[in-house]
């Protein structure tokens, strides 16, 4: 094995990513603090083709250096929207029939590997803040909650890990279906 030099990766352009068709998930950032987390989940989200990042409430925006650090260029490919408050934003997915799901700990949460996830519907995905997590007035109006299964002592990942998990499983099953 070898590894594969930056020019063999077939990585697209700014302007070709814009025009790849997208899977349909949006992410939702809920107060987010740290610019590193919000940087990761522009990159994570540009790997992943995700349709839209909305930056809600104290969540930073574009451009920052601290996001720029992490995000390496994808706030520019990424599309993105800032709303100071989520739940104005949630009831604005749901006119557009998008099905508005917290990545939480709730009581009734469905854990990530027992959601059916269909390539046929929308999605927004909501990601808390780093110690409160998601607003519970935005839990109350979510459609669920998901949750990653964790077996280890701490049941909490930071958010651009559970992003990632989150993400990386709703795009594998929408591709494959």
């Amino acid at each position: 094995m070898r590894k594969l030099k930056n020019c063999e990766l077939g990585r697209k352009t700014t302007e070709e990513f814009k025009n790849t068709e997208k899977i349909s998930v949006t992410v939702v950032l809920d107060n987010i603090r740290s610019m590193n987390n919000i940087g990761s989940v522009f990159r994570t989200s540009d790997a992943f083709l995700i349709e839209k990042i909305f930056l809600c409430g104290i969540t930073a925006r574009p451009p920052h250096n601290d996001i720029r650090k992490t995000a390496l260029g994808a706030t520019e490919s990424v599309d993105w929207e800032y709303y100071e408050k989520t739940e104005e934003l949630i009831e604005l997915l749901k006119k557009n029939k998008y099905e508005i799901i917290s990545v939480e700990q709730a009581q009734g949460s469905i854990m990530l590997n027992d959601f059916d996830v269909k390539s046929s519907r929308k999605y927004a995905l909501i990601f808390g803040n780093e110690v409160k997590g998601v607003q519970q007035k935005v839990v109350d109006i979510s459609d669920y909650c998901i949750e990653i299964p964790q077996e280890g002592t701490k049941h909490s990942l930071n958010i651009s890990v559970s992003a990632g998990i989150v993400l990386w499983d709703f795009y594998r099953r929408i591709k494959n279906n």
